[in-house]
């Protein structure tokens, strides 16, 4: 399939296709004409890649676990698995960070409903306003 398909197929953009096979993260085979030609595996293998780049993985780090995923061997899981630990302690402390942060916004949240609770008066026309 051509770029223009496997974009289309994956909610990929052209330009983000382009960009992994810089990368060395998706591979493609050259018409004579020099057209991108994919395989259909290459579906599930861009879909893998837009997962791993939501979660927050660099370009290099996906470049260095691929290998794993291409042809698993001792010495490329061992390296592998490594590299995900630390990823994952990564992101761990990621979310733990973003829990206070959305832990701080419901405290201010709350203090602004309390204050708008206590600060709401009726004007003399009926009408609820802020003092």
């Amino acid at each position: 399939m051509r770029i223009g398909e496997l974009a289309a197929r994956t909610g990929a953009s052209v330009r983000s296709l382009r960009y992994y096979e810089e990368q060395g993260l998706l591979s493609s085979t050259r018409s004579p004409s020099g057209q991108r030609h994919y395989a259909a595996y290459d579906v599930e293998r861009v879909t893998f890649l837009q997962r791993l780049y939501a979660a927050g993985l660099s370009s290099k780090t996906i470049a260095d676990i691929l290998p794993c995923v291409d042809a698993p061997s001792d010495e490329t899981t061992d390296s592998a698995f490594e590299r995900m630990a630390r990823e994952r302690d990564r992101l761990s402390e990621h979310i733990s960070e973003l829990v206070q942060t959305r832990d701080a916004l419901d405290e201010l949240m709350a203090v602004n409903r309390a204050h708008r609770a206590t600060s709401v008066s009726p004007s003399p026309d009926g009408i609820s306003s802020c003092a």
